[in-house]
């Protein structure tokens, strides 16, 4: 399974399905998904259909060479960040797209909708390209069939309940190495689980009630091309499907205001982009859009724009670099507390590496230039490592993670244009020189993406406490970087106390 970086342009996704002329399904329903989701939406034609919300009436499968150039002609022109398959036909045209990827000189993202049987029932694949569709799915980063489909795919009934449809999907992705989207909407009752399998088992399992609606006609289409996006914009398959999932009930709940056919009738994709809601952002793209006075204060205040233009005074800083330093050596335990918390042993790994980078490295950095640390914290630092202290005492691994990563992220963004300011004469620009690290950036983005999990696993009232603790600290890191020593201090500069008010 590949990895990703996250990007913060806009994705080019590319759909290479079938299209519907009732616009429900197919390349018409995944490029207003792609729009929606917050990418720019291409389309190569592997079929025609003539069909309705009602049935499927034709297909006309184009000659196998011309889905090629079609392929080709985008490749050679445009960046592709993510694929999404949908309905392919037959086994040559199967084999076309397959080609095709393994002769790309980088492989995008690749998700793959294995349209074998329409919302109607109908099949829409050819019987010998059930086969050659598995030569796809190796190729695949995650599979999004529906249980009908998986049934198919590993040679059994359909999955009566959830436990069967879970333990197929992980049959799948034994086999083909890849990740399966596992969809319970086609099972009786009122529940309608989702859950991403991989060959070890459940990665993450997302639960919800059905929607009583008809108004599903091409939710599968819809799903993949939006995962696919979500993806290319987070680089995180967890994150991207519980958003991509989110945005598609709201789409199916919001059908209703549409009037279009008399069966089965199309999702309403446009539904947050018209009601101003924008596409889906994961929960810290919020929160850091909610922090954004705190962080434009920041870097109007007086430590960020005297250590950019060289003015800020030799005391000043060496205040902030002993409480720095105090600081670190207690993140660093709230670090450690966060990797014993951790389910995942990567997550747990990635925090207690972190943890031993305070230590370590920045720590070590800090008592060069100003020997060990023998001043008391100050009333801004005891405040923010309280905030800490209490997230960390809490045991909520999420309200831990969304109160720890604004270190990172505000020190990253920060860092970046400080780090342009260093020049041979500049006072600090040894220091100013640390800032902008590679490894530290990468870091940045690990945390994120962590705590983007970690809110995809939170109920509301977990979210609203991750989203306080990431807030109360943002406020803090600002009283942080404004601390003066006492004879430096300026009734100006924001009080560690009242910094909660801007939650």
């Amino acid at each position: 399974m590949r990895g990703r970086e996250a990007s913060t342009r806009i994705p080019n996704v590319l759909s290479i399905a079938g299209s519907d002329p009732s616009g429900g399904a197919g390349v018409q329903a995944d490029l207003k998904s792609i729009l929606a989701s917050g990418g720019y939406g291409m389309a190569a034609l592997t079929a025609l259909t003539a069909q309705s919300t009602r049935a499927v009436s034709g297909v006309h499968v184009p000659p196998p060479g011309f889905v090629r150039d079609q392929l080709d002609a985008v490749a050679s022109d445009i960046r592709i960040d993510a694929v999404k398959t949908g309905m392919i036909g037959g086994a040559a045209v199967i084999a076309e797209v397959v080609g095709w990827l393994d002769a790309l000189a980088e492989r995008p993202a690749v998700v793959v909708d294995p349209v074998m049987i329409a919302t109607s029932g109908d099949r829409l694949i050819y019987d010998d390209a059930e086969h050659a569709l598995h030569d796809l799915i190796a190729r695949a980063d995650v599979v999004t069939p529906n249980l009908p489909e998986l049934a198919v795919l590993v040679g059994e009934d359909v999955a009566g309940d959830w436990p069967a449809a879970l333990r197929q999907a992980r049959a799948l992705a034994e086999r083909h190495g890849v990740l399966i989207l596992a969809k319970g909407g086609h099972l009786p009752g009122p529940a309608c689980p989702d859950a991403l399998v991989s060959a070890d088992g459940v990665l993450a399992e997302f639960a919800g009630r059905r929607i009583e609606t008809r108004s599903t006609h091409g939710t599968g289409c819809s799903l993949s091309s939006a995962l696919a996006t979500l993806f290319a914009r987070h680089g995180d398959w967890v994150v991207a499907t519980g958003l991509a999932r989110e945005w598609l009930r709201g789409a199916i709940a919001a059908a209703e205001a549409l009037d279009v056919g008399g069966g089965n009738g199309p999702l309403q994709h446009a539904h947050a982009l018209w009601r101003g809601d924008g596409v889906p952002r994961a929960a810290t793209e919020r929160w850091w859009c909610d922090a954004a006075p705190v962080r434009a204060a920041i870097d109007a205040g007086s430590f960020v724009r005297g250590m950019t233009d060289g003015s800020l005074d030799r005391e000043v800083f060496e205040h902030y670099l002993a409480q720095d330093a105090l600081y670190l050596r207690a993140y660093s335990a709230v670090l450690a507390r966060a990797a014993m918390l951790a389910g995942d042993e990567d997550e747990r790994a990635f925090w207690a590496a972190s943890s031993a980078t305070c230590i370590e490295v920045e720590l070590e950095l800090h008592r060069s230039r100003v020997g060990e640390p023998a001043v008391a914290p100050s009333a801004e630092t005891a405040a923010y490592l309280a905030h800490l202290d209490a997230a960390a005492a809490a045991g909520d691994y999420g309200v831990l993670v969304a109160a720890v990563l604004p270190c990172f992220w505000i020190y990253e963004d920060v860092g970046r244009r400080l780090a342009t300011a260093a020049h041979p004469d500049h006072p600090y620009a040894d220091w100013l020189g640390t800032y902008g690290d590679p490894a530290f950036a990468e870091a940045t983005r690990r945390a994120i993406r962590i705590a983007d999990r970690a809110a995809t696993r939170a109920d509301p009232d977990a979210l609203g406490r991750m989203r306080e603790a990431f807030l109360a600290s943002c406020a803090h890191e600002r009283a942080f970087f404004e601390q003066r020593p006492a004879r430096h201090a300026d009734a100006g500069a924001p009080r560690p106390d009242g910094a909660h008010a801007v939650v």
